[in-house]
């Protein structure tokens, strides 16, 4: 990597994330994902802890990027588009809180592209129901286990 390169953060909340992490990892211009828990009340949580649905946590997506090749708009319609962000706390099988759908932002101008996105997409008529995706400053984000990461590529799959 050139010492010169500046990447940026993005994190997304979006049900599973074993699935959310391989449709981003996939994307040109993503240098790295990483799978763990934001946006809740216990501090260094484990799958266990977070799937009690007890944390507060959200299973969240880090995305590191290199904007100069892909957007921050282009990751907010692969987001949009990996699940139903109007279903509160459930994706697919998984419910609870802890699989909500959430925009993490690091910055004002990803909260205004975040809620452009979301404007649109509700105005788009897409969707019968309103979008209840929560877009909130990024919290400390706590990594998952090795074992969660990058599951999909290892064989794993999400189940849905």
């Amino acid at each position: 990597m050139a010492e010169d390169a500046k990447y940026e953060a993005a994190s997304f909340a979006a049900g599973c994330f074993w699935g959310v992490e391989e449709a981003f990892r996939k994307l040109e211009g993503v240098i790295s994902t990483m799978v763990g828990y934001m946006g809740g009340h216990t501090e260094n949580p484990t799958y266990s802890d977070v799937c009690s649905g007890g944390t507060g946590h959200a299973e969240t997506v880090q995305v590191t990027y290199d904007p100069k090749k892909i957007s921050y708009e282009k990751l907010l319609d692969t987001f949009w588009n990996k699940h139903d962000p109007t279903t509160k706390n459930r994706q697919g099988p998984d419910v609870g809180s802890q699989y909500r759908s959430v925009i993490f932002y690091y910055n004002d101008d990803q909260r205004d592209l975040a809620i452009k996105s979301k404007n649109k997409l509700e105005a788009s008529g897409k969707y019968n129901n309103p979008i209840v995706t929560e877009i909130i400053p990024a919290p400390k984000f706590y990594p998952a286990e090795d074992y969660h990461q990058h599951y999909i590529k290892k064989g794993g799959s999400c189940g849905f």
